[in-house]
């Protein structure tokens, strides 16, 4: 049988071919053909479109969406979260994360209130002598409080924030009976905080603290202990003056962690670090160390109290 064209009867040069070849001749039927195969009649010029495999592909992945959203529609809502559930959740979390230490999260949140504060004194040497010590914002207009032997007979006191802002600061009001001054700032950072203050009437000993500040000028640094009595009384190395109702704690403390916070492992400030015992003239940490309550240093500041 001859095959029909691809392309449309009405060009001329096609037809005029046609017109100029003999007639062919048509086979014979084929005997299995059916009757109604043979009669239908053949269309002259008939087009058909290519296979375009894409199409299928794109309209296979139309239907295969359309079948999704359809079952997604008809699926059961979740289950809601049981008690066992969540336990299960947390249990797996404390077995395959390592969380920070208690110490480590009472850093964290103080840090950003520690202050380090340096005083200069003027001598008949040609340098002048600086007293190295810390402190801690309590208001966040810029109010901190320190040791008052930090800044005491200084000229100059200067400031260097937690984040690296540097400030000069004058003394507001002391409290020599507690070792306390309370300094504002000159020039603040941006997003100054205050440290949360405490009260110690719940302190015992055995409670875990931790001391931040900057022991001989290296910090910040954190050192962790416990509250290892109350109610203590020290007395100066030349016996100048008293100190009384204390916090003990063993928590390391050296020269420059004077006027730093002394902090729960909630990070909430419950004393100011004022002295380490000293029975020799070496000036090192031997275990014992003291801290004035933060009800009286807020009372120093003007603030009410807890």
């Amino acid at each position: 049988m001859r095959k029909v064209p691809l392309y449309s009867s009405s060009d001329t040069r096609a037809k005029a071919t046609e017109a100029s070849r003999p007639p062919a001749v048509e086979p014979p039927a084929i005997a299995s053909a059916s009757p109604a195969t043979a009669a239908l009649p053949r269309r002259r010029g008939a087009r058909f479109l290519p296979r375009r495999p894409w199409f299928a592909f794109t309209a296979g992945l139309v239907v295969a969406a359309a079948l999704a959203v359809a079952l997604s529609l008809r699926q059961e809502p979740a289950a809601a979260l049981t008690q066992k559930d969540i336990d299960a959740a947390v249990l797996h979390t404390l077995q395959t994360k390592t969380l920070p230490s208690p110490a480590a999260r009472a850093y964290e949140a103080v840090r950003p209130s520690l202050v380090m504060v340096r005083g200069q004194r003027q001598t008949d040497e040609p340098d002048t002598e600086r007293s190295v010590g810390s402190g801690v914002v309590i208001v966040e207009s810029g109010i901190i409080l320190t040791n008052l032997h930090v800044v005491a007979g200084t000229e100059r006191i200067s400031l260097r924030f937690a984040d690296g802002t540097e400030s000069e600061a004058s003394v507001v009001s002391v409290q020599p009976e507690d070792d306390l001054a309370v300094l504002q700032a000159k020039t603040l950072p941006d997003d100054l905080q205050a440290a949360t203050m405490r009260s110690t009437g719940d302190l015992a000993p055995g409670d875990q603290v931790v001391a931040v500040g900057f022991p001989f000028g290296i910090g910040p640094s954190a050192s962790a202990g416990v509250i290892s009595g109350l109610k203590r009384e020290f007395r100066s190395p030349h016996g100048k003056q008293v100190l009384t109702n204390l916090i003990q704690f063993d928590a390391a403390a050296n020269p420059g962690n004077s006027g730093g916070p002394l902090v729960t492992m909630d990070g909430e400030v419950v004393g100011i670090v004022t002295a380490i015992l000293n029975p020799s003239e070496q000036h090192t940490f031997i275990g014992i160390a003291f801290a004035v309550p933060i009800e009286n240093a807020a009372g120093a500041a003007g603030l009410p109290p807890f």
